[in-house]
């Protein structure tokens, strides 16, 4: 596939191409939460749907999952720029991260977008952000981080990533997990 191979190309490549395209990828990222935002706020108005909670409804339900969203992307963040990379996939760190929230899961500060825009949705009362865009999103990134980052972490970090995958769900941690847990800070390459 033409995306894993660039994706590939960037993150195997010279820093300098890296640094470049990390603040790119971020304006790309950040547009197109905006426009998750935009479209399914724009559904409702756009197909008359009344409100999906009353207000107070939606508060109580939207702003635990918008904290927790929030708490888990940054947790996530810092462990990755701790590891000497950054969130953008051009500028991975240069090592298998499976500390911190990467311990239980495999892309945690996706899980947490997804739980902050399901919490946004709830607070803004939005039927089309909470029950049409998101999940279409939820459903598109499985897809790009099964056909894409997935192929490519596999092809750059080898066998300690196919183990890893093996051992670690997409985004939501086992209660029970099978076999023995990832140690505490390790790093694997």
């Amino acid at each position: 596939m033409a995306l894993y191979n660039l994706l590939y190309k960037v993150t195997t490549g010279p820093v300098s191409a890296r640094r470049i395209l990390t603040p790119v990828g971020l304006i790309v990222f950040l547009t197109v939460v905006g426009a998750i935002i935009f479209i399914g706020a724009g559904l409702d108005r756009w197909l008359g749907f009344a409100r999906l909670l009353p207000e107070r409804a939606g508060l109580f339900a939207g702003i635990p999952l918008i904290v927790l969203g929030a708490f888990l992307s940054g947790w996530s963040i810092l462990v990755f720029l701790g590891e000497r990379g950054t969130p953008v996939p051009f500028n991975p760190p240069p090592a298998l991260v499976v500390k911190g929230p990467y311990r239980y899961s495999r892309n945690p500060m996706t899980a947490g977008l997804f739980l902050q825009l399901f919490g946004l949705g709830f607070v803004l009362g939005s039927i089309g952000l909470t029950l049409i865009v998101t999940p279409a999103f939820v459903i598109a990134s499985i897809l790009g981080l099964r056909l894409v980052e997935e192929p490519e972490l596999e092809r750059r970090l080898g066998a300690a990533y196919v183990e890893y995958r093996r051992r670690t769900p997409m985004f939501l941690p086992r209660l029970k997990s099978p076999g023995a847990p990832w140690g505490a800070g390790k790093t694997a390459s």
